[in-house]
């Protein structure tokens, strides 16, 4: 399968209003993903891409991340399986953040095993300051049913 090119930033025009794909990565070479549910608009995930992880998740019409925590390579379910097909991608209007609507496969994308990882609301106004609230409250699936003793991907 041929790899996707991205093209040379060249004009606040091009990269605007231009039918070229010039993302802008950061100084670490990663451009940030808010990835939602096709269906609903659910916010289920925000990750990472590299050059390497957006051209697969381009040919692979899956996402593809790049895992900070680990620096490697992260296809999205290929140990859970809770895949997420891509639907729809999009980039903004400086092409520098990657917004994936996706189907996924299992009903989950948290590896802590919530249907999103956005499952706590900081509790704002009079309540600010106070602890986090549960959104929700049931898990989709196992985490060491899943993962075992594998290292958690979070650092803390």
């Amino acid at each position: 399968m041929n790899q996707p090119e991205f093209a040379e930033r060249t004009s606040i025009e091009q990269v605007e209003e231009g039918l070229e794909l010039a993302p802008k990565f950061d100084e670490h070479g990663l451009i940030p993903v808010i990835t939602t549910d096709f269906e609903s608009g659910e916010v289920l995930m925000q990750g990472y891409m590299n050059t390497e992880a957006l051209r697969k998740t381009i040919e692979l019409a899956e996402a593809v991340y790049w895992s900070r925590s680990r620096e490697c390579l992260w296809h999205k379910g290929a140990t859970s399986g809770l895949v997420q097909t891509v639907r729809e991608m999009r980039i903004d209007d400086d092409q520098d953040c990657i917004w994936l609507r996706v189907d996924v496969q299992g009903g989950a994308s948290c590896h802590v095993g919530y249907r999103s990882c956005f499952y706590r609301a900081v509790r704002i106004g009079t309540q600010a300051g106070q602890s986090l609230e549960f959104r929700e409250t049931e898990k989709v699936f196992d985490p060491q049913a899943v993962y075992g003793d594998a290292p958690n991907p979070t650092k803390l």
